[in-house]
């Protein structure tokens, strides 16, 4: 079964390295109550790749997914060094908004504006999400006030400048709507995320199409394309075109869809537009392919 559209949200959570963007990716996973036992036992859950728990940061962006009150809350970890900026603009291709995670001693960093840049050159409404307000020394009034600025010296609209605004303790595990006023929980943050993101704007009617933004490897299936679809609906087994930068066509089967839950991938038989799936079964599938 496909999900309701109307109960899918797309979001990618964006922060400069260090303001504690994986602890709150964590500690969503957990309070939805999506992490298997064995997960929760991990110091840091979304961190994979060997080569970012050595340096402690995030390069490859992540997908993942989580439900919270009958919704399907899609993630996108996306990589908080410039160095990884074609990953950045990747994943926000497949997102409708943004989490802008500001340190509340520290507010938006150089790495923040460049990004933020590009979620508002695509037009996503972001909501701010002042982190860290339980240190000494946090300044959430003013963190916020430089996000303000932040947004209207990159051209933001009026829309976007009217952005959603939760007080976090990533390290605590609670959001709350005042800075002061610590809960016990992240519900505040699902419920924003649920009221302010708008669901997959697409076309659940007319024919498959969906754009490669990521890649994955599995020693099973060879080369796996990630991507968001835009347009239909795609089952295992149906025949498709593939169509590259340079406007080649060439014919392929889907062979396997999955799905994301939590850091697991579930299979599915089928997916419409507006979910983001892993697909095989696609000799030599690049980034930026249309299928």
């Amino acid at each position: 079964m496909a999900t309701d559209i109307k109960k899918i949200r797309n979001i990618a959570i964006i922060a400069h390295v260090d303001h504690g963007k994986t602890t709150l990716l964590d500690k969503l996973l957990r309070d939805s109550g999506t992490l298997k036992a064995s997960e929760m036992a991990q110091e840091r859950v979304m961190d994979s790749n060997e080569i970012e728990k050595e340096r402690g940061i995030t390069i490859l962006a992540k997908n993942t997914s989580l439900t919270w009150n009958g919704y399907q809350i899609n993630i996108i970890d996306t990589p908080g060094h410039a160095d990884f900026g074609g990953e950045v603009e990747r994943g926000l291709s497949m997102v409708d908004s943004v989490l802008l995670l500001v340190d509340a001693v520290d507010g938006p960093m150089p790495q923040t504006r460049f990004v933020t840049s590009k979620a508002l050159k695509l037009g996503l409404r972001p909501i701010v999400v002042i982190n860290k307000v339980d240190r000494d020394g946090a300044r959430p009034d003013w963190a916020l006030d430089q996000t303000f600025d932040l947004f209207d010296k990159l051209g933001a609209t009026s829309e976007q400048l009217d952005f959603p605004i939760v007080y976090t303790s990533a390290i605590q595990g609670w959001a709350a709507k005042e800075p002061k006023k610590a809960e016990h929980n992240m519900s505040v943050l699902f419920q924003c995320i649920v009221d302010n993101v708008p669901h997959p704007k697409v076309d659940l009617e007319g024919p498959f199409r969906l754009q490669v933004s990521a890649l994955d490897y599995s020693s099973y299936v060879g080369v796996i394309g990630v991507g968001r679809i835009q347009r239909g609906t795609i089952k295992v087994n149906d025949n498709v075109s593939i169509i590259n930068k340079e406007g080649k066509i060439k014919n392929g089967k889907i062979l396997q869809i999955l799905g994301f839950l939590g850091l697991a991938r579930v299979e599915k038989q089928e997916a419409s537009a507006g979910e983001i799936i892993m697909f095989s079964g696609i000799d030599g599938v690049k980034i930026s392919d249309t299928v």
